[in-house]
């Protein structure tokens, strides 16, 4: 189990931005609240849980890993996306 941050790779309204994530929602939820944010951050697609996660600015980014959050790659994110995806997949097949 874990709590994984993306490089901040995409800039609006004067921040850079990543993705925060977590093998369960409720990892997600319980370190979000650990961060300070707002459950109205998180970001879901009915039927897609694979995707589930907060947008974080890079100060927010960086409080994560400091709490212990993994530092991944966009690949690795990519990665782990697919396969939550399949599993969800086998689950439901």
């Amino acid at each position: 189990m874990g709590v994984y941050v993306d490089a901040p790779i995409w800039e609006q309204g004067g921040h850079l931005w990543c993705h925060l994530t977590a093998d369960t929602a409720d990892e997600l939820h319980a370190f979000a609240t650990r961060l300070g944010l707002r459950r109205s951050r998180f970001q879901s697609k009915p039927g897609r849980s694979w995707v589930d996660h907060y947008d974080i600015t890079e100060p927010k980014r960086s409080q994560a890993v400091a709490l212990g959050a993994v530092e991944i790659t966009i690949e690795e994110a990519g990665a782990q996306i697919a396969r939550k995806r399949e599993v969800a997949r086998r689950e439901l097949g």
